[in-house]
């Protein structure tokens, strides 16, 4: 019993440590470059000042990355899987109590939140990576031109290794980021001991009154502090990985630890040596600048990859919920189904990773642009926190409207600082965030409407079988699936494959596939199978939005009784359908229809998505006028 006990803490500290490297880089490359802009406004370095900033900065890990996300939010899991949209299905999925069933705004933050984690994934490689290679011009001026070639090279080698996935390389995650970690707090730890007066900044007090002297910088220095807690969104998006346990384990024990030290440690050295141009990299001498700037970089590139496969389990999430239309797929791991790689999410990040190192050149001027996207989506997490306490906790009203009141102060303060940034390219993400929404909302909305469409052309399915009692059509050996919608009504495919070909299989199953709002699917929800008369079933399979749509693998799982799916004597009839727009739309109408239809044509192939067999799919053609 002991040495069980003994072997499954052990297996915990292990899981910690590959959370380390997986949840806490992006956070933990923030003492690069957030102490430092705090005083980038030509804001006075003083004792006060700084002990003052360090103080804004440990106050701001301990509330919203300690208190509200690893101590709350974390509970919040959709059947182990965290993140916006997950806890968007989450509420949604408990609407019932609390009457929000018919309140699609629900479902509209978590779309925002979702859209603006995209712009994350855009934002944190390019800040990370450069402001990891300029360490090499603290040492060498002489360098400065280099910075951004060199940044390019290494971001353009992140994106192309995605393709063979990170299990291979996930191993070395955890322990370099432990000796990130570990050395980040070293640093800061020998600064303290050196000016020990630093340790005031434990008081919250001198937060407050560090703002309260220099009002006129207080929205930049707001808007720098909030850097220090960018990546605490990721706590929570990467929970489908890693337990909880493991996340608080790895935060309390190593990050918050080093993170902690090392702010202080930024504030004590700017007291003894007011001189230093750069906060992080004058913490060693000269000779130790460039071993600590590579171990920054390779932090940076770890930073980068969790983010890029974090866009990657979201993108995965959209198309599942009906957000996206299918985009080719590929699985990196023959064990690890959350390993996926999307070519079309990866290439268009990477392109944005380019365009922004080109475009602002230093990690400073990038800063601009950073942050805006994530206090928004941080607020968007507390307006779902709140329903969430409510549907979900079943809190009372007055203590999630407390909690909720403390979380939202503090999120729209940051907010508020960083929208000052909007007009110096915070405006960036903030684009790239609608043209997201817009094109999520118009798959949901164009889907919607093709819904109805169907709906009206259909006939239902106990008409066709009445008429067929009356009429004598062939039928052949075999089990012919028929994709349909969850009423059951007969698909069009169906129809022109009987008035064409005249003929019909001896069993004809309806086929529905759903996406549930949970993460995954229970057994006893996973089918139900209905018998129609004159051989016709009707089918649903229900999949959770984390889990891989493989129709033939549940199709054997679940047809087990007198009805069984033979694969050699099954064939499935797609629909391949073409839209035409109809003339009787407004103009803005008829743009979104041409867009809904440019979504569809590069969509992936039911054929491929589903994991059909090719060689006993047929496909047959319509036009839809919409």
């Amino acid at each position: 019993m002991g040495h069980s006990t003994i072997q499954k803490k052990s297996a915990q500290w292990k899981l910690a440590l590959a959370a380390l490297g997986i949840v806490f880089g992006d956070i933990g490359t923030s003492p690069l470059y957030a102490f430092r802009e705090c005083f980038a406004d030509h804001v006075d370095s003083t004792a006060q000042n700084l002990c003052g900033a360090a103080s804004l900065m440990l106050w701001s890990l301990i509330t919203i990355v300690s208190f509200k996300y690893v101590t709350l939010i974390l509970q919040l899991d959709n059947k182990g899987e965290g993140g916006i949209l997950s806890l968007s299905a989450l509420v949604r999925g408990s609407r019932m109590a609390q009457g929000l069933r018919d309140r699609p705004w629900v479902f509209a933050v978590g779309l925002l939140g979702g859209a603006l984690i995209y712009t994350d994934g855009m934002i944190t490689p390019a800040i990370s990576v450069l402001s990891a290679v300029e360490g090499l011009t603290v040492k060498a001026p002489n360098l400065a031109g280099s910075v951004v070639p060199i940044a390019l090279g290494i971001i353009v080698g992140i994106f192309a290794i995605q393709r063979h996935g990170t299990g291979k390389v996930g191993v070395l995650f955890g322990p370099i980021i432990l000796l990130w970690f570990v050395t980040l707090g070293v640093l800061g730890l020998r600064w303290i001991i050196a000016c020990p007066s630093v340790l005031w900044s434990l008081n919250p007090i001198n937060g407050i009154r560090f703002l309260y002297h220099e009002y006129t910088h207080a929205i930049p220095i707001l808007a720098a502090v909030f850097l220090s807690v960018t990546g605490g969104e990721a706590l929570y998006a990467d929970l489908g990985h890693f337990s909880a346990a493991a996340i608080r384990r790895a935060w309390y024990f190593v990050a918050f630890p080093g993170l902690a030290l090392n702010y202080l440690g930024q504030a004590a050295l700017m007291q003894v040596r007011p001189e230093s141009t750069h906060s992080f990299y004058n913490l060693v001498s000269e000779s130790g600048i460039l071993p600590l700037t590579i171990l920054a970089t390779a932090a940076a590139i770890i930073a980068s990859q969790a983010l890029i496969s974090g866009a990657f389990s979201l993108t995965s999430q959209a198309i599942q919920l009906g957000c996206l239309p299918r985009l080719r797929m590929l699985y990196t791991s023959e064990t690890e189904k959350g390993q996926v790689y999307l070519p079309p999410v990866n290439w268009f990040l990477m392109l944005a990773c380019l365009f922004l190192v080109t475009k602002f050149e230093r990690s400073g001027n990038l800063a601009a642009a950073y942050g805006i996207a994530i206090s928004l989506t941080m607020t968007v997490t507390t307006l779902l926190f709140y329903q969430a306490s409510r549907t979900v906790w079943h809190w009372a009203p007055w203590k999630s409207k407390l909690v909720t009141g403390a979380f939202l102060l503090i999120d729209l303060g940051f907010l508020f600082a960083n929208s000052a940034k909007i007009l110096n390219g915070g405006w960036m993400p903030l684009a790239v965030a609608f043209v997201i929404i817009f094109l999520m909302t118009t798959w949901r909305w164009g889907r919607a409407r093709l819904g109805k469409r169907m709906e009206k052309t259909s006939i239902p399915a106990q008409i066709l079988i009445d008429d067929l009692t009356r009429k004598n059509v062939h039928r052949v050996a075999g089990t012919a699936f028929y994709m349909c919608g969850k009423t059951g009504g007969i698909p069009l495919a169906l129809l022109h494959n009987l008035k064409h070909n005249q003929v019909l299989h001896e069993r004809v199953i309806l086929l529905h596939v759903e996406t549930l709002d949970a993460s995954h699917a229970v057994p006893e929800e996973r089918s139900d199978l209905q018998e129609l008369g004159q051989g016709f079933s009707l089918l649903h399979l229900r999949f959770g939005f984390s889990e891989t749509p493989n129709v033939p693998a549940a199709l054997k799982e679940c047809m087990t009784g007198d009805i069984k799916y033979e694969p050699n004597r099954s064939t499935f009839f797609l629909g391949r359908e073409t839209y035409a727009v109809s003339r009787n739309l407004n103009a803005w109408e008829r743009f979104r229809l041409v867009i809904f239809a440019w979504m569809t044509r590069n969509a992936t192939p039911a054929t491929a998505y589903f994991s059909l067999p090719a060689s006993r799919v047929v496909e047959l053609g319509a036009q839809i006028s919409l």
